[in-house]
């Protein structure tokens, strides 16, 4: 497996692995849980895929197996922001407008969404490497951008996942049940920087979440 990173600006360097990455997203958050968001028959796309997002994918044999999507909580493109800050202005009806106490905009703070593995990693050693590699690419580019902390909407199970790859993560916000998946979510943070203290083990005490059960990040209008 190999983590690649790279802006819109930089998509020719990679093939066809964004294209891969959109297909793999339509076929977990489409297919797999119906949510009602933009798509064809093909891939899903939204309006946060603009020239603002930054990209951490995961490659094995030519074959995008994960991946994820991040932009500062700075940005601005037409009618929208960020996920979350657009929530929290009632942007996105699928979104509580409380599910962040305040409105977070600064060049230090990203936001991470559509994080996605491959359900055709089976084994757990491979979706946890995977996982890993995908979170890294995603605190690399924040920190080189000079970004310290990532935030997503996730449900909260995951945070167990995170801390055993060594990263603090913590709720900031209150859990809500999303009417369509009938899932708990809530927004997380944690810094772009792994915690000596909770140095990755080399094999996790609990499953590696298959599929959405990740960093996912609710739906876009």
């Amino acid at each position: 497996m190999k983590n690649v990173t790279f802006n819109m600006s930089e998509l020719h360097e990679h093939g066809t692995a964004f294209f891969d990455y959109l297909a793999l997203r339509k076929h977990f958050f489409v297919d797999t849980l119906a949510w009602d968001i933009p798509h064809n028959e093909t891939y899903e796309m939204d309006q946060y895929d603009n020239p603002l997002a930054h990209y951490s994918l995961v490659l094995r044999d030519g074959k995008v197996i994960g991946g994820a999507r991040a932009m500062p909580t700075t940005s601005s493109w037409g009618d929208y922001t960020y996920m979350l800050r657009d929530a929290v202005n009632g942007k996105l009806a699928e979104i509580p407008d409380g599910i962040m106490k305040e409105e977070i905009k600064t060049p230090k703070v990203w936001e991470c969404t559509r994080l996605v593995v491959s359900d055709t990693l089976t084994r757990h050693a491979d979706r946890y490497k995977c996982l890993a590699l995908v979170v890294d690419g995603l605190t690399k580019t924040a920190r080189e951008k000079g970004a310290g902390e990532l935030i997503a909407l996730m449900r909260p199970s995951f945070l167990r996942a995170l801390r055993q790859l060594g990263y603090d993560a913590s709720l900031i916000g209150e859990p809500y049940l999303n009417r369509e998946d009938g899932r708990k979510y809530a927004v997380l943070s944690m810094p772009a920087m792994r915690t000596p203290r909770l140095k990755a083990i080399v094999k996790p005490a609990s499953p590696v979440p298959v599929v959405h059960n990740n960093l996912e990040l609710r739906k876009s209008a």
